[in-house]
């Protein structure tokens, strides 16, 4: 089965602004199929809003980015409620989450009450206000990034907002010479894949639409998954849970996550159905933030992404 054209297309887009990091667009584009949202923690500068903005614009939707510093207010990310002057009724005034592709920047350095201002936005997809509901557009997807190396004047994410992400990655430094290429290409006055509105007329522009990522996602929604394969996944998650080193083991959520984006990573990827080294792929990704280590170490491993790896290493791999 080949890959997708659709799936090519818009990560061919992406890998015009984001350098040399196919794996990760691939997972962020698997996380857009499966409806899950993505948190990126790396040092700053290395491609992590760009990545959301060029994705926003391969698929012809609508982005937003919201600084997320201390004095940002819940309102700001959902919406607020104010009187109208002419007849003195309540009118709804929509905030940034109204969008396809929201960017949560350093969303660490937010307030825990504007952090929790998105956990019913990631969950149930719709903002609530006055006893009325507001679904917001689809697709719709929640990139938030934070710096793992600064912590001063940050608030650590709770295990709820973390438990709603469904991967977490690393953007990770450029090569030499992905990094020469990012010279030559964003030092110049002509800034990577961005054109004039005269060469934009001329020239064919490959992207998708939002109603396409529907479609992909309902493709995933069929991909097949055997129960031996659901077994192995439910073996992997079960296996975090009451093991020495591990204090908080991943949550029926996580399986949910794994199986989700395995179908949706078997799209990316052009299979028809679920393959096990698939789930050894995704499954760091997809569990370790969902873990929390015992303060003593008691392994050879100190990291909950090498708590994972250990764990593959020990269930058995479905034929």
């Amino acid at each position: 089965m080949n890959t997708d054209e659709r799936v090519e297309r818009l990560i061919s887009e992406i890998e015009k602004v984001i350098v040399g990091k196919r794996e990760v667009i691939e997972m962020v584009v698997a996380a857009l199929l499966s409806r899950g949202h993505v948190l990126v923690e790396d040092v700053p500068g290395v491609g992590k809003t760009q990545m959301v903005s060029a994705m926003a614009a391969a698929c012809n939707g609508e982005f937003h980015r919201v600084q997320m510093t201390p004095d940002i207010m819940p309102g700001d990310i959902t919406g607020f409620s104010m009187v109208r002057q002419d007849n003195g009724e309540l009118e709804f005034k929509k905030g940034a989450a109204f969008c396809n592709f929201l960017l949560a920047d350093e969303i660490n350095r937010s307030s825990p009450k504007s952090q929790s201002a998105l956990l019913e936005i990631m969950e149930e997809r719709q903002v609530s206000m006055d006893g009325k509901s507001y679904e917001l557009p689809q697709p719709f997807m929640v990139l938030a990034t934070q710096n793992p190396v600064e912590t001063y004047g940050t608030y650590h994410l709770p295990e709820a907002q973390m438990d709603r992400f469904l991967m977490k990655l690393s953007m990770g430094y450029p090569t030499r010479d992905e990094e020469k290429y990012i010279l030559r290409h964003n030092g110049s006055s002509a800034r990577l894949n961005l054109k004039t509105a005269s060469e934009a007329e001329n020239t064919e522009v490959n992207t998708i639409t939002t109603d396409d990522i529907i479609a992909l996602q309902e493709k995933a929604d069929n991909i097949f998954v055997s129960p031996a394969i659901e077994e192995y996944i439910i073996r992997i998650v079960t296996a975090t849970r009451g093991m020495d080193g591990i204090r908080l083991g991943a949550s029926p959520r996580g399986s949910i996550a794994l199986y989700q984006a395995a179908k949706a990573y078997a799209v990316v990827k052009g299979e028809d159905c679920v393959l096990p080294e698939m789930i050894k792929k995704l499954a760091p990704y997809v569990l370790a933030h969902r873990l929390m280590l015992s303060s003593q170490k008691v392994r050879e491993w100190d990291t909950a992404e090498a708590a994972v790896e250990w764990i593959l290493s020990t269930v058995e791999v479905p034929v």
